[in-house]
């Protein structure tokens, strides 16, 4: 009875928080994370000393004093719909209504696909895709529209940017995602591809994080799963951050604080672009270190 009060005065305090620049919409889960970062400040230290944090309340107790309150908070999004069913003729995600058949002879140079529909439904209501020229689907809404696949394909050297969770589920995502995309191999091309190889002709996939180093270094809020990650890791991945992954410790995207995911992801996908790597003496470690999610944060 005595922590309710604190609890409501402390999510008024991240509400006006999470929604700080300019009334930003926000998660549910998002808001769980602002309210661990009221509670427990240790978020605000030195970045140079990598460390992640336990949440401090658990998320049942939050929601129970978030259902309590008889206010509702500004800027919080209700929960997604549900996905479309996508079958044959279906028009699937992505794909604009089909009076408008011309959008689909054009090339489309980025797409972004993100793991978590709450995610992909923040960054549409503040507006991303807009300030991006950048289209953004959920990956449970996968397979894309195939007009949609062949406008990527048109725009020559297109990237698929996927956003996910530091998490065996989020590196599932990517690989899933990098899978669908992948051609088949021609029988007398040599040996298979390797696990950081390239899709398809014209598109290519890369992981924009999150991955264990990030939230290091953010101090991001962690949690722990069932187990620990025993599939593939991506090659840019440290020896730590295979060793956290086999933990069982994972951290959720929308543990990142709202207004620095939508600066961060617009950074990047507008850095993206279809411009390859640049010619610099590290250019072969920057082309490894994108494959794996290796996102560099804003500092400010």
């Amino acid at each position: 009875m005595t922590l309710r009060p604190l609890l409501d005065g402390a999510l008024t305090v991240a509400a006006a928080r999470a929604g700080a620049p300019g009334g930003l919409r926000y998660t549910e889960r998002q808001l769980y994370y602002e309210l661990c970062r009221v509670l427990q400040p240790l978020h605000a230290g030195p970045r140079r000393i990598p460390y992640t944090l336990a949440p401090p309340v658990r998320y049942a107790r939050f929601a129970a004093a978030l259902a309590a309150r008889h206010d509702e908070l500004p800027g919080l999004l209700p929960a997604p719909p549900a996905p479309r069913p996508v079958g044959p003729g279906a028009v699937g995600p992505g794909a604009a209504d089909a009076a408008e058949p011309d959008l689909y002879d054009y090339g489309l140079p980025r797409l972004l696909v993100c793991q978590s529909r709450e995610i992909t439904a923040m960054l549409l209501a503040n507006d991303l895709h807009l300030e991006a020229a950048c289209p953004i689907v959920a990956a449970g809404d996968l397979p894309l529209d195939e007009r949609l696949v062949a406008a990527l394909e048109r725009a020559g050297g297109a990237v698929v940017h996927v956003l996910h969770d530091a998490s065996p589920s989020g590196l599932a995502c990517f690989e899933e995602v990098r899978a669908a995309y992948r051609p088949e191999p021609e029988p007398a091309a040599g040996p298979t591809a390797g696990p950081t190889a390239d899709p398809a002709p014209g598109v290519r996939v890369r992981s924009m994080g999150l991955v264990p180093r990030h939230a290091a270094t953010l101090h991001l809020t962690s949690g722990r799963g069932p187990h620990g990650y025993r599939g593939p890791l991506p090659a840019g991945l440290r020896p730590e951050e295979r060793a956290w992954l086999g933990s069982g410790r994972t951290i959720e995207l929308a543990a990142v604080a709202p207004a620095r995911l939508l600066h961060t992801v617009i950074r990047q996908v507008r850095g993206g672009g279809t411009a390859g790597p640049r010619r610099t003496p590290l250019r072969r470690r920057v082309r490894t270190a994108r494959g794996s999610g290796f996102l560099s944060w804003p500092t400010g």
